[in-house]
């Protein structure tokens, strides 16, 4: 600071000198009369003093001169103008010594324009001549799009080049809209209709960069044109992801989730907030990949206390480990090692805490690990969401949120089945209780423990080949804050004992996402790694649904979200009956639960559906 003062100030007042001198010699056109060089030697001191003080007392001071901009421009505006009134004040009380208004006013024009030159001067040597001079090797950068954010990473480029952070230099900008050739930040603008290749070509371009905020489908399109040209792709993270501090501030790979990223959601913030905000939160399954990132999201709308509940012990102790590390002030975490099953743990739970709100997010997910083990589907899905239901209705809770799946769709899976009762039961307490209780059905998500992305990426690292279990196997994808996201908007809006179907977009294709991560990792398919088909694993469909054919032209109450289940709900007394024959039917053998679970779920699907042990048991 004190080296800058150094040279700001003389700097400064050699400027003032000089256009108060420029005054006089444009106003009198070179001659200036004896009498006005006396006025001036005479208010020079004054005038220099003055201001001086004024663009200290406006902050001139501290403003940088290498990141000079028009906030800055139009401070010095502010400085001048008040140094221009000031001089017209004094010299209306001014008797002998008087300075010409022609003079003053040309002054602050002068003022203006040495400044401002000096200013920008000094912000074109950093950013052009500086980093000529150095030399040194940089990457030909092209910056796709000219949106305000586009334009922010070439400054960004521009300011890292100069202190030597990175080796990209920006050499155009590539736009979708058939323009005339245009520059911005002094560099060319050239349309994507002039093809990648040719653009390439004209620029030598090595990487291309790209906002974070562009959508998945763009994105996909434009990493396979780039591959082709052997052209790297990086992203530019978001505002969001930089606060969020989910990731630092510097270019970044292309991930998955940027793959099949959707347009934003548009949620309604003020209600989310007046459903959560000064309330008692309760969320089962907390340390699970959706339970996680619902305590995540749901503690910044400011909950008085948010208890977290969860059986696994080391689940847990992660999850608190990196809440605490970013506490927020005035939200109360308890955290406690609970099964669902257990309904007395439960029921003190609730009697201590008292939660008003709860997310039940606790279930088993797996489905060939559920095929194999139907008595943990069982009692843990349907079960222990029945009691925590139950506990939730007898306490009074004000609203219940499930976590369902689209597995739960004409099921022909033991996990789907299971989901697929707890949605019913759930459908069936909501009529006889005052707690307003909802579903929320989507499909997979993104990065999940156990989720195909890290498996395929551990398949990579290991150098292949990646399993994908069949060419047509598809799946809907969502991003898990994007999920969360529409869950909490659901839970405000979900009429009691609606099933609510999130907009998954289109399914993607496994193999197809397999090839996307192999690219991704700087390899290529099949040369470097090879996709191994494996078949089928029990309980799998090739395609998953959201909908029963009962909920096709469902009603959208949410953008991005629908309520199913315009089917007749079932009545509470045969949900309590079907659950306690299944209960029962846990305590004998694999294929005693396995007919029992048939029986119960084809009261409630359309679905022919017959569990894979009992086939292989015929």
């Amino acid at each position: 600071m004190k080296h800058r003062f150094a040279f700001i100030l003389p700097a400064y007042f050699a400027a003032f000198c000089v256009a108060y001198y420029a005054a006089y010699l444009l106003r009198f056109e070179f001659a200036i009369p004896r009498s006005f060089e006396i006025v001036f030697w005479a208010t020079l001191p004054f005038l220099l003093v003055m201001k001086l003080l004024i663009c200290h007392f406006t902050g001139e001071w501290n403003r940088t001169f290498r990141h000079a901009s028009m906030s800055d421009i139009v401070s010095l505006g502010v400085a001048t103008a008040w140094i221009t009134l000031s001089l017209m004040a004094v010299n209306l009380i001014g008797t002998i010594l008087v300075v010409p208004r022609s003079v003053i006013l040309i002054d602050a024009v002068l003022t203006m324009l040495l400044l401002g030159s000096m200013r920008m001067a000094i912000r074109t040597y950093v950013e052009v001549l500086r980093p000529k001079l150095r030399g040194g090797v940089h990457v030909p950068t092209l910056i796709f799009g000219t949106r305000q954010e586009s334009i922010g990473l070439v400054k960004t480029l521009q300011a890292g080049q100069n202190s030597r952070k990175h080796d990209y230099q920006a050499v155009g900008f590539v736009d979708e809209t058939d323009q005339q050739r245009s520059k911005v930040c002094g560099l060319p603008v050239y349309s994507l209709n002039d093809g990648w290749p040719s653009i390439i070509q004209a620029t030598g371009a090595r990487q291309v960069l790209i906002p974070a905020e562009m959508s998945g489908k763009r994105i996909r399109a434009l990493l396979h044109e780039c591959l082709k040209l052997d052209v790297k792709v990086n992203v530019i993270p978001s505002v969001d992801e930089i606060v969020d501090g989910r990731v630092k501030l510097a270019i970044r790979d292309v991930t998955v989730s940027d793959l099949l990223r959707r347009d934003p959601n548009v949620l309604d913030m003020d209600g989310i907030r007046d459903f959560i905000a000064g309330r008692t939160v309760l969320v089962t399954g907390a340390a699970g990949s959706i339970g996680s990132e619902l305590c995540r999201q749901i503690r910044t709308f400011q909950p008085r206390r948010m208890i977290l509940v969860d059986q696994s012990e080391s689940g847990m102790f992660y999850i608190e480990r990196e809440l605490q590390a970013k506490r927020i002030a005035n939200v109360e975490l308890k955290y406690i090692v609970a099964d669902i099953v257990d309904e007395r743990a439960m029921s003190r739970i609730m009697e201590e805490y008292q939660p008003q709100i709860i997310f039940h997010a606790a279930a088993y997910k797996h489905v060939p690990l559920m095929e194999d083990n139907p008595r943990a589907a069982i009692i843990n899905n349907i079960v222990g969401t029945r009691n925590v239901i139950d506990v939730a209705s007898r306490h009074g809770i004000e609203r219940f949120v499930m976590i369902s799946t689209d597995k739960a769709v004409r099921p022909t899976s033991v996990m789907g089945a299971s989901k697929l009762i707890a949605e019913k039961y759930l459908q069936a307490k909501a009529a006889t209780c005052s707690t307003r209780m909802v579903a929320v059905r989507f499909g997979n998500v993104l990065n999940s423990v156990g989720s195909v992305v890290p498996i395929f990426k551990q398949q990579i690292q290991a150098g292949g080949p990646i399993t994908v279990t069949h060419p047509d196997m598809e799946r809907f994808f969502m991003t898990i804050p994007e999920a969360v996201q529409l869950v909490l908007q659901a839970g405000t809006i979900g009429e009691s004992g609606d099933v609510l179907i999130l907009d998954m977009g289109e399914p993607v294709k496994i193999v197809d996402l397999a090839r996307d991560m192999i690219a991704l990792s700087g390899l290529r398919y099949p040369d470097d790694i090879e996709i191994a088909f494996t078949g089928t694993r029990p309980g799998e469909k090739l395609t998953e649904e959201l909908f029963y054919a009962s909920e096709c032209g469902a009603k959208k109450v949410h953008e991005r979200i629908y309520t199913g289940s315009a089917e007749e709900r079932p009545h509470i007394v045969s949900m309590i009956h079907e659950i306690e024959r299944l209960e029962e039917s846990a305590l004998g053998s694999n294929i005693d639960m396995l007919r029992t679970l048939q029986n119960v779920v084809a009261g409630f699907s359309d679905a022919d559906w017959i569990p894979a042990r009992l086939k292989s048991a015929a």
